[in-house]
């Protein structure tokens, strides 16, 4: 913060500000003093998300500068979020909880993207899994 301050980086200090905001409203959530590491990458999981639709948004309605103005606030959001899982990790996570639950056909795809959640949560991409276990199991 105090980097971006003596840079006079307002774009950065006002989503820091807003990150610390978050993290706030956060452990009043959990009633907490602290929250856990797991606790922080989620509370900035969900502010990447939301800039990524408010992205989207922007730029069907024509507001390519608001549209800008997001993605340079989650870029600085990005610094902080660890790297999530590659499409070939993803699916290799994707077939081996397809193995453990023994689900062959669409009809219980929740049951795979439910194990799949379980052990990988914090490390993949939601939608990229989504897609691959329906690819997945189409193919079967």
């Amino acid at each position: 913060m105090k980097t971006a301050m003596k840079a006079k980086d307002t774009t950065r200090l006002a989503t820091i500000r807003l990150i610390r905001s978050a993290f706030a409203n956060a452990q009043i959530e959990e009633k907490t003093d602290a929250l856990t590491d797991e606790q922080a990458v989620n509370c900035l999981r969900k502010m990447a998300k939301m800039r990524h639709e408010s992205i989207l948004m922007f730029k069907d309605g024509g507001a390519e500068d608001r549209a800008a103005a997001e993605q340079a606030e989650l870029d600085v959001i990005g610094r902080w979020l660890p790297q999530l899982a590659d499409e070939e990790l993803t699916r290799k996570w994707v077939v081996e909880a397809i193995a453990a639950t023994g689900v062959n056909d669409m009809s219980k795809m929740g049951m795979v993207m439910g194990a799949l959640m379980k052990n990988h949560k914090a490390e993949l991409d939601g939608k990229l899994a989504q897609r691959i276990v329906k690819e997945e199991l189409l193919s079967k």
